[in-house]
């Protein structure tokens, strides 16, 4: 999501920024900004689109000074604009910040009741402001962040620059990643190697809540509450593949990684960010054909597939795998938002049981690879007995995505590891576009709650980035989670469909024993499996099954299961009754279900690499299944 880039040094900082934040779009963006020391001043200079906009902005303005920072920015709080674009500014304070802060509510009352003056619907700005007070009590950037650091909550990286201190950055993360360049007589910081690794090879990755202050060429490390801690500096030899690989161990985590960017891609399309609402674009109803979608007229589109959506009674939803697990999220999704009633098939199945498929149904089916055998078939049986049809797939012009009546796609870029990630999340993305537009459309949906439903779907690519910390977490627990002899995934509501869906990537990535239920079936027979050497995998967000599931969990408690939970906060109470408990984000319940599944995604991708499997590659399995 957001970039962030800072230099000291005697190049230009102007260049250096702008070089890096070009290696992190990819990350997406809506706005970009650079503020750059000039005169004994920070000159800042921010635009709203793309960095060519920047650059344009950029190009008369020179700088003396030998430091700067630079960011690119992904709207949460605050439409996209010049206005809500970093770096912000505060009495000499100048910051970037990526993620999002939790009590930022707080914080601006209490801002405001002091008198402060707010230039931007930010969360961003508020700690500006919290550290441009700091500073002015302590007169050190470093003490006024430490301070700051105890202040606020959420998942964060911040880079921090003080006009008095004109020598100085200070950064601080709890969350999403940032890392420091070592160069010779200069110093970096930003969200990710790759926009630094053509000027240096030397890295020093920063934990949560620890703290870096860069002073000319000189760098030291705290932790939260002030002490000097030693850090390792890791030389990246990167050859071809590992370049391709961004730096990661494996594709499959890589992509883990691009999922923030991956639900924003696929629900970029669908959202407007001003005024919080869903128009699905160039679905394609029409009969176009898909190579020619582009070229659609976006409003006469839409208006057919209102007109589409209004004569539907029923939805099938027809997948194999995870996308079948992901198809079962829809139909909560669709049931609840758009009151229509919803089937979901496997579609070896759906093909051969002789389906009845009444008029004026949608059958929906969904393929990462748009080639899935099964699921071809299946699209194909429905349209020879009348249905209309939908596909949801990843790859432009595949076979299904040539068949289908209409069109949804998941935009996640190429997926190489086999078992899928980020094409899953980005599924559940599109679905709940999909669901909001078919509610808004039959008239099941209020212009209001689709404005709610719409900020929470904004706010998610964010709150992955903080979920994402869980990586360090499993990395270090796998060796002991690896001496189970079987789990037992569970949950409720959307919670049922990711339990599966974690189960069935620990039995793809770590070929260990695992079952996916819902929490509510454990005592029709799972509940003989449970001992101490069974592990439970609970997902246990604060929801309105939330009490009935913590009964569940009691109960597998007290024969001795082990319990591994994914809940909203500090949950105290779920806290006190597992071995390890995960705090997701609070957030709506419709997109819950892509914050729980990550953590699950990482288990399995640890458990994998600590039992020295392949995890692209899992033993017996492809990714596409074009075969019967």
């Amino acid at each position: 999501m957001c970039g962030i880039v800072g230099y000291l040094g005697p190049q230009n900082p102007k260049d250096v920024i702008i070089s890096g934040l070009k290696k992190l779009e990819y990350r997406g963006y809506d706005s970009a900004g650079v503020a750059i020391l000039d005169g004994g001043k920070t000159k800042r200079v921010r635009a709203q689109g793309k960095l060519k906009n920047l650059e344009e902005k950029l190009t008369s303005e020179k700088f003396d000074g030998r430091i700067g920072i630079g960011h690119t920015r992904w709207a949460t709080h605050g439409k996209p604009s010049e206005r809500n674009a970093h770096p912000h500014q505060v009495r000499g304070i100048n910051l970037v910040h990526n993620g999002i802060i939790e009590n930022y509510l707080e914080i601006r009352e209490e801002l405001l009741a002091q008198g402060a003056e707010i230039t931007s619907d930010t969360d961003s700005e508020l700690v500006a402001h919290l550290i441009a007070n700091e500073v002015e009590v302590t007169k050190d950037l470093f003490k006024a962040v430490e301070g700051v650091l105890q202040k606020i909550r959420g998942a964060f990286s911040i880079l921090v620059m003080w006009e008095q201190d004109p020598d100085r950055l200070v950064a601080f993360k709890d969350g999403p990643p940032l890392v420091v360049g070592i160069g010779e007589k200069e110093m970096f910081v930003a969200s990710d190697v790759q926009a630094l690794i053509q000027y240096t090879k030397k890295f020093v990755y920063l934990d949560d809540r620890e703290i870096v202050s860069i002073k000319g060429a000189d760098v030291q490390f705290f932790s939260a509450n002030g002490f000097p801690i030693q850090k390792k500096v890791v030389e990246l030899n990167w050859n071809p593949e590992m370049v391709e690989k961004q730096g990661y161990a494996h594709y499959m985590l890589k992509e883990i990684y691009e999922q923030p960017r991956a639900v924003a891609a696929a629900i970029e399309p669908h959202v407007n960010p001003e005024n919080f609402s869903v128009a699905l674009k160039n679905v394609g109803f029409g009969g176009q054909p898909v190579q020619k979608l582009e070229e659609l007229d976006s409003k006469a589109d839409w208006a057919k597939t209102q007109e589409v959506f209004k004569n539907i009674d029923r939805v099938f939803i027809i997948a194999c795998g995870t996308s079948n697990y992901a198809g079962m999220v829809g139909k909560y999704l669709i049931e609840q938002l758009a009151k229509v009633p919803v089937e979901c098939d496997i579609a070896s199945e759906f093909r051969y049981r002789n389906p009845v498929i009444p008029p004026r149904s949608l059958v929906m089916t969904i393929s990462q690879s748009g080639e899935t055998a099964d699921t071809l078939a299946a699209i194909r049986m429905a349209k020879e007995l009348g249905a209309t049809t939908l596909s949801i797939c990843n790859v432009r012009n595949s076979t299904i995505d040539r068949e289908a009546h209409g069109h949804l796609y998941m935009n996640s870029g190429p997926e190489i590891g086999v078992a899928s990630t980020k094409a899953f999340t980005s599924t559940m993305a599109v679905l709940n576009c999909f669901a909001i537009s078919l509610a808004r459309a039959r008239g099941a949906m209020n212009e209001a709650t689709e404005k709610e439903l719409v900020k929470s779907l904004l706010a998610v690519p964010s709150q992955m980035e903080g979920v994402l910390a869980y990586d360090k977490y499993f990395e270090e627990a796998a060796s002991g989670l690896k001496l189970f002899r079987g789990f037992l995934y569970m949950g409720r509501g959307t919670s049922f469909p990711i339990a599966m869906e974690g189960a069935l990537k620990l039995k793809e990535l770590a070929y260990m024993h695992a079952e996916g239920y819902a929490a509510g079936e454990m005592k029709h027979g799972p509940l003989a499996l449970i001992d101490e050497r069974m592990a439970i995998v609970m997902v246990a967000p604060t929801d309105h099954l939330y009490e009935k599931t913590i009964s569940n969990l009691e109960e597998a408690r007290a024969r001795g299961g082990k319990v591994i939970s994914i809940g909203t906060g500090e949950n105290e109470k779920l806290r006190a009754i597992s071995e390890y408990y995960l705090a997701i984000p609070k957030a709506h319940w419709t997109v819950e279900s892509i914050l729980t599944v990550i953590p699950l995604q990482l288990m399995s991708y640890h458990l994998a690499c600590n039992l020295g499997y392949d995890v692209d590659q899992p033993r017996n399995l492809a990714k596409s299944v074009t075969v019967e």
